[in-house]
């Protein structure tokens, strides 16, 4: 199925990693395989700032921090809504920790599962219109006990390539046969479940709601018609459209109206809501039992009840308050228009992330550290973790930004932009595309 199938073998794997193609690959030494990709990574930051390595020493507000004894601004975060240090959600935070302690230290089947939990579920199902809701110690701990939990050998999974590393390990311990379709491309979904030899009955479709490498939006009504044509399930990981797409914004399928048609949203409290943790939300009364399938949430401890107040806190904000959510979209298309006036044109439409593409990993490296001399810090993306090999400088917006941090971090963008290309912003950009 065009080189997408995992397949192992005793000597060789096809991968599954987004971008990588199903290629396959021959096997080497564990150690000798990681210690080339750090000697590749150290020969290039050597005596010079490393991204995997930068440390944030200091908190100023939900954008801006110190880093190396240095003021910047973040825009590399995934505090959408400013939830982070919002006064009501640190005041319920502490209010819980004097209540009931820093942490559960306990399994949602032991003595970890407190009013606390029960709440925030309840809650969580009630903004989303959900019959039940399972709270998770964190996003990716969701996503790897709701897919594992929902298919399992002699199943297929069909998911697209662009989605999350969590969503494939999720899908590699489920034991079913696993095959990636195009990004976004219904016509190769639809091939996927005419080429099958699996019921889609006992087929699982995964896709995200917003995609968050280069923060473009799933394509989510058309898959839905494909999806419900062959009877399969489908979950939805709406992790960075939460409290920011659709009317009450409960992310995608609200927004292009099939929240009815998706068996299954999971999402994370670590953008939007500004914690952690994650959740499963769902109407379908089959799943009614599904946090006592999910190994992730059997086998590990509760959120600590701080947390879980913090978060019941934001969440009643996004749900009732339209003020951040209305800020952030201003901020956004400030941001997107600004950087296509450059001549920096972004993977995607204005949303909470986007991305820019660069020039190979020398080029982006050098733009992301000019970027951290001038005050602003962004991330720098580069393979297996991003789509078809490229390097990209990501970027992510906040309601916490103000106009004038907004206008800093384009006058940083055009800076290094003209300075490393000589004032030929185009040819950067075109450099970048075809890359």
């Amino acid at each position: 199925m065009r080189g997408r199938d995992v397949i192992k073998t005793g000597e060789q794997e096809l991968s599954s990693q987004p971008g990588q193609g199903g290629l396959a690959r021959p096997r080497s030494s564990i150690l000798g395989r990681i210690s080339a990709f750090s000697d590749s990574f150290d020969r290039l930051a050597v005596d010079r700032t490393n991204p995997l390595s930068l440390k944030i020493e200091k908190f100023i507000s939900p954008v801006e921090a110190i880093v190396a004894g240095k003021r910047v601004l973040l825009f590399g975060t995934n505090g959408y809504l400013g939830m982070s240090f919002r006064p009501e959600c640190i005041q319920a935070a502490q209010e819980a920790a004097r209540a009931f302690g820093i942490g559960s230290t306990a399994s949602r089947v032991a003595a970890g599962s407190q009013e606390l939990h029960l709440l925030l579920e309840a809650e969580v199902a009630a903004f989303y219109g959900r019959q039940d809701a399972v709270v998770f110690s964190t996003g990716f701990m969701t996503n790897l006990g709701v897919v594992s939990a929902l298919a399992r050998e002699g199943d297929a999974i069909f998911i697209d390539e662009h989605c999350h590393a969590s969503i494939f390990d999720g899908c590699r311990l489920s034991g079913a046969q696993i095959v990636q379709f195009r990004h976004n491309d219904v016509e190769d979904l639809a091939r996927l479940f005419r080429e099958s030899s699996i019921s889609g009955l006992n087929t699982l479709v995964i896709v995200e709601g917003v995609y968050s490498v280069l923060g473009d939006l799933s394509n989510l009504a058309a898959i839905v018609d494909v999806v419900k044509k062959n009877k399969a399930v489908l979950v939805v990981d709406e992790a960075h459209a939460m409290g920011i797409y659709g009317k009450n914004g409960r992310g995608i399928a609200e927004l292009q109206g099939v929240e009815d048609d998706v068996d299954v949203i999971v999402g994370t409290f670590s953008k939007s809501a500004g914690g952690i943790g994650g959740y499963a939300v769902t109407n379908n009364p089959a799943l009614r039992r599904l946090r006592f399938m999910a190994r992730s949430y059997l086998f590990t401890a509760s959120l600590p009840p701080p947390v879980v107040a913090g978060i019941r806190e934001a969440v009643r904000i996004i749900a009732t308050d339209r003020g951040p959510r209305d800020t952030l979209w201003k901020n956004a298309k400030r941001l997107h228009a600004g950087l296509n006036k450059i001549g920096l044109k972004p993977c995607a439409a204005p949303g909470p992330v986007g991305s820019i593409r660069m020039a190979g990993l020398t080029g982006g490296y050098e733009f992301w550290r000019a970027m951290l001399d001038r005050g602003v810090y962004v991330n720098l993306l580069m393979p297996p973790a991003t789509p078809n090999g490229e390097v990209l400088l990501r970027f992510s917006v906040s309601a916490a930004h103000t106009n004038e941090h907004i206008e800093t971090a384009l006058a940083a963008f055009r800076d290094v932009a003209e300075s490393i290309c000589s004032g030929d912003l185009v040819a950067l950009q075109n450099v970048a595309v075809s890359s």
